[in-house]
């Protein structure tokens, strides 16, 4: 899909990207190098999730820590320093999508038994769907308003509700990421808890969905 009158409606809303410092000529600035690393972390990611030892599940979740947490010094230092640019607020959410969407395939892919729940094979598909498919709903949605007018393209910015969707995924991955470690010992009630946001999260997603459907409903 033509990425062109996305960047082009960035660039119109946000004069900063474009004359930030004459940082937004650079595609590498030290935002875009941290979310290249997210993109990088993908791959090595799933490698460590397939290495059944307590290394690999303490690399998996440290990556995924590492990521979230890169995930908001991006954004930290683009705004701090003035470093925004077009190709950097293309990527970002790319890099965040790419990252969430491959931890849920793998959570789902070994499927838990917690005693609350007992041994359900659908536990997690159920919210991973609602939150892959709000995304991949989104990402074209956006790119649909980009591409005709600035009203549309305000009514679907992120939101309060996107950012605790956000909040509360990241949580809820963490801890089911955390838990598979044995050595932690006991982690049925931490394992739950991670179920539970993470089905907070699927609610959350598909209520923004709704949100930004009904924002977009009234500007046209």
């Amino acid at each position: 899909m033509d990425s062109e009158p996305l960047l082009q409606q960035q660039l119109d809303h946000h004069p900063s990207l474009a004359y930030s410092n004459h940082s937004s000529s650079k595609i590498l600035t030290l935002p875009t190098v941290l979310t290249l690393g997210r993109v990088a972390a993908v791959p090595l990611l799933i490698f460590t999730f397939s290495v059944d030892s307590w290394w690999g599940r303490t690399a998996t979740t440290s990556i995924f820590m590492a990521a979230a947490i890169t995930d908001w010094l991006d954004g930290y230092i683009a705004r701090r320093m003035r470093l925004c640019s077009a190709f950097g607020a293309l990527l970002d959410p790319v890099a965040d999508k790419l990252m969430v969407a491959a931890t849920l395939v793998l959570l789902c892919s070994r499927p838990l038994n917690i005693a609350v729940f007992g041994q359900v094979p659908w536990l997690l598909n159920v919210p991973s769907i609602a939150i892959i498919g709000r995304e991949i709903t989104m990402s074209a949605v956006r790119e649909w308003a980009a591409s005709q007018n600035g009203k549309l393209l305000a009514a679907v910015a992120v939101n309060k509700l996107g950012k605790w969707k956000t909040a509360t995924q990241m949580a809820a991955l963490t801890i089911l990421l955390a838990t598979r470690d044995s050595s932690l010992g006991e982690t049925g009630i931490l394992v739950a808890s991670g179920v539970i946001f993470l089905y907070l999260s699927a609610g959350l997603s598909v209520m923004s969905l709704v949100v930004y459907m009904e924002k977009i409903r009234k500007v046209l």
